[in-house]
């Protein structure tokens, strides 16, 4: 497994070994321990989540803030995806900086999320199958979230605007200057 930081703080790209043969392929997915000495830090995951979504839609910017921040480790299981994540710690030397990072079934890379950054993502292939773990449980009063297309923060999802799959929750959420932090 190969961990390697990103240029937002403590935000990480893992790229598993993968063992490939005539049967099809073998890896491992997550260690507890190689990953908490990778990032320095101990996290337990508690939860995990899956989402089935088709090309273009788009889920985000969200997080969690206060005692209910999460933080995740992503992947997509089929498909592909674009995920963006943004650093929303206001005391962070990367505040206010994203990334984009294509997540695929053919590249099997997973992206650790810490706590004090949103997330987003668009489904780049006719469907994907999205899987996150998180570190905590998810608490709608804690819920916190900019919209997507907020032209102060440059965010290129890749797809044409009538393109876009998006619920109206997020049609209506606020720019990230408005957004409660």
């Amino acid at each position: 497994m190969t961990i390697k930081q990103t240029r937002l703080k403590d935000c990480f790209i893992i790229e598993p070994k993968v063992f490939e043969d005539a049967r099809g392929y073998f890896l491992e997915s997550f260690n507890q321990k190689t990953f908490n000495e990778a990032v320095g830090n101990k996290i337990k995951f508690i939860q995990d989540n899956e989402s089935y979504s088709t090309k273009g839609v788009l889920r985000g910017m969200h997080y969690q803030i206060g005692k209910y921040a999460q933080a995740k480790l992503v992947r997509t299981v089929k498909g592909k995806v674009l995920d963006v994540v943004m650093d929303i710690r206001e005391e962070s030397q990367t505040f206010g900086q994203h990334i984009s990072v294509e997540l695929s079934e053919d590249n099997k890379h997973q992206l650790f999320i810490p706590r004090g950054f949103a997330h987003g993502f668009i489904v780049l292939s006719e469907w994907a199958i999205f899987s996150y773990k998180c570190d905590n449980f998810y608490n709608k009063a804690s819920e916190g979230g900019f919209i997507y297309n907020d032209p102060e923060l440059k965010i290129e999802w890749r797809l044409d605007q009538k393109d876009l799959i998006i619920s109206e929750k997020d049609l209506v959420l606020p720019k990230f200057k408005n957004a409660r932090l």
